[in-house]
């Protein structure tokens, strides 16, 4: 099959490095005179294409997001991919981009295949959108409490612009999108290939048409939200984290099934902006099903209530009915039936946010075809050195590799250990890794390791528990924002720290001292000898540490 030869590989000829010329057993495409068509704000021509990737609106920064993560008519950044690659990453989101792009780097021959959006859910509908949103929530507190801090805004409620909020969100996007777009990929020397992977054979890979050898593979093809089967809601216009950051107008209601991460995030998001926000949890409290801190859970929906969000509890959806559905120029409205602890109660709502859930991205991938194992919905089956089980040659990371947490910076972290294991002979191991995760409401909420006693015990394993409350610390007084704890969870009889739960306005920067702690074999005596600067948040983590310390100090009596 001959080739149409995408423009961009124009680009690289102008770019500041040079690529050696390879060989190729066939000519994959021809230099034409044709020209790649941009993506133009505005253009009518162009907006069902953009609603396909499922982004718009087509303003002049998602213009600038597209032709950076999906170019129109991009097929390939090189008319002469290698005879044999070193490494090939089929998804462009952490995983594909630090893999190839390491690799490249580092001397070898790689490509990477982008089938959606270079960047993955982080960049375009994730971490980077979603910490837009949760920016302008955080000023809007501020503002509304502005006069204790002496402002006087003159007696009158401060009004909110949504389409301000996120016209900066999308302005912000579009900023940090280079690092992970094409040019940037191919500016380091990785081919760039535009369209769906497919393995052929145990070291093949098809891609709009074209027969790729490689010597390593890296699945790294993310994850997606779950639809739970809940009677009409697969068909009535529901919202995700994929069409979120979407939105034009402010949903009057929003109902939210499911209470993690995104889902807590962007109800007290919506919620300080105006909408009238539910969050439907299936068990009694916040973080039960993962074992969560008790306290932390308790504080957060007290915390987060106080800023307007609702909660149903011990709820179930009994049926999902649609009264108006969704256009251009109107938000849906949807009809939820819930059973609330035993008694039936109907909710109304013009945003119905689903957050159940990720399943990973593993069809049509030819999986098969590579003798690769997988599950459905769970994701690759890969030893401790992220090789997939069946194929040695082919690894996973991220979203898509089974019983790995599924966090952007895990599969950054993964990709690197990809290329040291498979192209420099090292043996790194997923089970050395000490992995933090951060929930970005406010406070936020951050854990590591073994995070609360009843996650010990659920483990058999037996522990001393040491907390330094936000109560008494002066810098949390000062900033008015004294509400949250430092909990260290330590081998019982020892300072070893087998993991931790922190509440606090930067606790997602107070546990990176934990992680590097429980990295290195630092003990909580450790940290608590260790000299914090006064005054932070982050003396409740030493304070912690002198719980420990204090606990064995010798007396004179």
């Amino acid at each position: 099959t001959r080739l149409r030869c995408h423009r961009l590989f124009l680009f690289s000829l102008l770019s500041a490095r040079s690529f050696a010329p390879a060989t190729s057993t066939r000519s994959n495409c021809e230099s034409t005179d044709l020209k790649m068509t941009p993506w133009k704000a505005y253009d009518e021509s162009q907006e069902d294409d953009a609603r396909k990737l499922e982004i718009w609106p087509l303003d002049e920064y998602n213009v600038k997001l597209l032709n950076e993560v999906h170019p129109r008519d991009y097929v390939q950044s090189t008319p002469a991919p290698h005879e044999v690659y070193d490494l090939i990453a089929i998804g462009a989101g952490a995983g594909g981009l630090v893999s190839s792009k390491q690799t490249a780097r580092r001397g070898g021959k790689s490509a990477m295949i982008s089938a959606h959006l270079a960047g993955g859910d982080c960049l375009n509908v994730g971490c980077v959108p979603s910490k837009a949103l949760l920016r302008a929530m955080k000023a809007i507190r501020e503002v509304k409490r502005s006069a204790e801090f002496g402002i006087n805004l003159g007696g009158s409620e401060p009004t909110i612009d949504f389409s301000t909020i996120m016209k900066r969100l999308r302005e912000k996007r579009s900023v940090i999108s280079p690092a992970d777009g094409h040019t940037g990929t191919t500016s380091v020397g990785t081919h760039v290939f535009q369209g769906r992977g497919r393995f052929t054979g145990r070291n093949t890979i098809e891609v709009n048409g074209v027969t790729l050898n490689f010597r390593k593979a890296v699945v790294a093809t993310g994850g997606r939200p779950t639809i739970p089967n809940y009677p009409g809601l697969k068909d009535a216009p529901y919202t995700t984290n994929e069409l979120l950051f979407n939105l034009e107008e402010l949903p009057p209601r929003m109902l939210v099934l499911g209470s993690g991460v995104i889902a807590l995030e962007m109800a007290q998001s919506f919620a300080s902006f105006g909408s009238s926000v539910t969050v439907i949890q299936r068990s009694d409290r916040l973080f039960k099903s993962k074992f969560g801190d008790e306290e932390a859970a308790e504080l957060l929906q007290k915390l987060l209530g106080e800023d307007g969000v609702n909660f149903l509890s011990k709820t179930t959806v009994k049926q999902v009915e649609t009264l108006r559905d969704r256009s251009v120029d109107t938000l849906p409205l949807m009809k939820v039936t819930l059973d609330v602890d035993g008694e039936e109660r109907d909710l109304e709502c013009e945003c119905l946010l689903v957050a159940t859930g990720r399943a990973s991205n593993v069809e049509d991938l030819g999986l098969e075809a590579a003798g690769v194992e997988y599950k459905l919905g769970k994701g690759v089956t890969i030893n401790d050195y992220a090789q997939s089980v069946g194929n040695e040659d082919v690894y996973a990371v991220g979203d898509c590799a089974a019983g790995v947490p599924r966090l952007t910076h895990m599969s950054g972290e993964m990709a690197k250990q990809v290329v040291q294991n498979a192209l420099f002979g090292d043996s790194w191991k997923l089970s050395d890794y000490v992995v933090p995760a951060v929930m970005y409401t406010e406070p936020e909420y951050a854990t590591v390791g073994i995070a609360s006693l009843d996650q010990a015990v659920s483990e058999g394993v037996e522990v001393d528990v040491y907390r330094g409350g936000l109560e008494h610390n002066d810098r949390a007084i000062l900033e008015s924002d004294n509400h949250g704890f430092v909990k260290v969870i330590c081998e019982k009889g020892t300072d070893k720290i087998l993991g931790a739960t922190i509440v606090a306005s930067r606790a997602g920067e107070i546990i990176n001292e934990v992680t590097l702690a429980m990295k290195h074999g630092i003990g909580l005596g450790g940290i608590g000898r260790n000299i914090h600067a006064y005054p932070t948040t982050g003396e409740a983590l030493m304070g912690a540490g002198l719980q420990f310390i204090n606990s064995r100090w010798k007396r004179l009596d």
